[in-house]
């Protein structure tokens, strides 16, 4: 099995160090402008509710165990980063269908229409960052992004990606990772 060292001299070292240091330059801008959005809206959603509410939306209503595995952390802190989003009326715990003691977290309709004015914000920040960018420019970059998250996501979970292996499409679940390793927790950039 190579070794890390071995792995690194397979590559130009000077395009890596170039890699990583773009990777960190992005972490801390996206960290500055938090990436929220444009205009009233802008960092009106802290990216761990964003998160959140975008998995409820995309996956449909799931007890805290489910969507603390999808997002990769642990149950208590989804009960934690949920309990707001229930007070605010964004989210609503309700019996599972099949299982009545359970309880499933589903998006409310305040839920959705809120997340819809989020994403409109945060589409146009896109707009706007890429303005000049081609079609296939934007495609190419959100594929190697999201291809990028995936590799790290495996990583953390100690699981390999090679290739394509495991990219999902813009709105997939890779795409939660945009911002970087660990961000479902809510901690970093959004």
């Amino acid at each position: 099995m190579p070794t890390s060292q071995d792995m690194t001299t397979e590559f130009d070292p000077g395009l890596l160090d170039a890699l990583q240091h773009q990777v960190a330059v992005f972490a801390r801008r996206a960290e500055q402008t938090r990436l929220g959005g444009t205009g009233q809206l802008r960092n009106s959603m802290d990216r761990a509710a964003y998160l959140l509410l975008n998995r409820l939306d995309q996956e449909g209503p799931m007890g805290v165990k489910a969507l603390a595995a999808g997002m990769g952390i642990d149950s208590s802190t989804v009960t934690r980063q949920v309990a707001p989003l229930v007070d605010t009326g964004l989210v609503k715990r309700t019996s599972h269908p099949e299982d009545g003691r359970a309880v499933v977290l589903q998006l409310s309709p305040r839920g959705l229409a809120r997340l819809e004015e989020v994403r409109s914000s945060r589409r146009q920040l896109m707009v706007e960052v890429t303005e000049g960018w081609t079609p296939d420019e934007r495609e190419s970059f959100c594929t190697l992004l999201t291809r990028f998250n995936t590799a790290l996501s495996a990583r953390q979970s100690g699981h390999a990606v090679h290739g394509s292996a495991g990219q999902a499409g813009p709105a997939g679940p890779a795409a939660e990772t945009a911002a970087g390793p660990g961000d479902e927790s809510g901690a970093g950039a959004e």
